[in-house]
């Protein structure tokens, strides 16, 4: 008998079953039903408030984190800078003083300064009987 109660209930609940009800049942009903929105509702903007601080807080930590990094690449930026000015101011002294003692060495002073360019490669395929020793590793120096 309870369980067949709280069917009809929730039948009614969900718009079914109506026929047999009075006005004054029907009023209690939709007010059952407006208290149980409005809770919903409720809990609702509970959970999205929630969800909105906690995704600010994130975000202004983002922020904050993106100007720290912002700020040590410039750091890194200018020190690589004052390096690459001493490497050049001191190529261009040794480079002077080479041409005025030992002209025959400036090439390989220019060679040493001289920039790098690596690139990878494919490895190549091996065969079980070559030595470890001759493992290409793909890399290649010009």
């Amino acid at each position: 008998m309870i369980f067949s109660l709280q069917s009809d209930i929730n039948r009614q609940l969900m718009g079914e079953q109506l026929s047999g009800l009075s006005i004054k049942d029907l009023q209690n009903l939709e007010n059952q039903l407006e208290m149980s929105v409005k809770g919903v509702q409720a809990k609702k903007e509970e959970i999205f408030s929630g969800e909105m601080k906690e995704l600010n807080l994130k975000g202004n930590l983002m922020y904050q984190e993106n100007i720290e990094l912002h700020r040590k690449m410039t750091l890194l930026l200018q020190e690589n800078n004052a390096l690459r000015k001493k490497v050049y101011r001191a190529r261009d002294v040794n480079h002077a003083n080479l041409c005025t003692h030992e002209p025959s060495t400036t090439t390989i002073v220019h060679e040493l300064f001289a920039p790098s360019k690596v690139q990878l490669s494919q490895p190549q395929p091996q065969s079980k009987e070559a030595p470890l020793e001759a493992t290409n590793l793909g890399l290649q120096l010009h």
